[in-house]
């Protein structure tokens, strides 16, 4: 499973706390220059890439459904290329399908969701051509650096709000 929703440092530090779910690796996805990007060609927004979270997880345990409802729940799935105050295409709200029947999972849980949103969800769905793994210090970034002033401003409140939200699919 593969989706962006913003920073990845966001995204991954939520699914890591996820019952079933074996491995997070924030990465880049949906760009169309040649070679692996860095973290400093995706953030001029001229590469196409959006900051992604690729997920292993235990279908026994979670179902793909299940996380994409997280997925979209746990960010702004209605604003384009934006999420809080990181702007750019590198922060749409996206699902990269990996097969059809996860294309179709994800149509149907966005027109489902789509009853509880205010406005229009704008989540891009589009098949996963490539996935390249950010740079090591970005992954599991929250844990590594709690105390840092990104992470206890908007990644501690944000999963404050999962915890609540999903106190059933927490690892114990």
């Amino acid at each position: 499973m593969t989706v962006g929703g913003g920073c990845f440092w966001c995204t991954e530090a939520v699914f890591n706390e996820v019952n079933g779910v074996e491995k997070v690796v924030s990465g880049y996805s949906g760009g169309n220059v040649p070679g692996k990007p860095t973290y400093r060609e995706v953030c001029s927004g001229l590469t196409g890439h959006a900051e992604v979270i690729q997920i292993t997880f235990n279908p026994e345990i979670v179902s793909y459904e299940e996380l994409l409802v997280i997925f979209m729940t746990t960010h702004d799935p209605t604003t384009l290329n934006k999420q809080g105050a990181d702007v750019g295409t590198q922060y749409r709200s996206v699902v990269f399908y990996h097969d059809e029947n996860q294309k179709e999972i994800a149509q149907e849980v966005v027109a489902e969701l789509s009853k509880y949103f205010d406005n229009l969800i704008v989540t891009e769905i589009s098949p996963l051509i490539n996935f390249f793994e950010a740079e090591e210090y970005h992954q599991n970034y929250y844990a590594n650096n709690t105390a840092e002033g990104y992470c206890s401003m908007v990644i501690s409140p944000k999963l404050s709000k999962f915890r609540k939200l999903y106190a059933d699919k927490l690892k114990s």
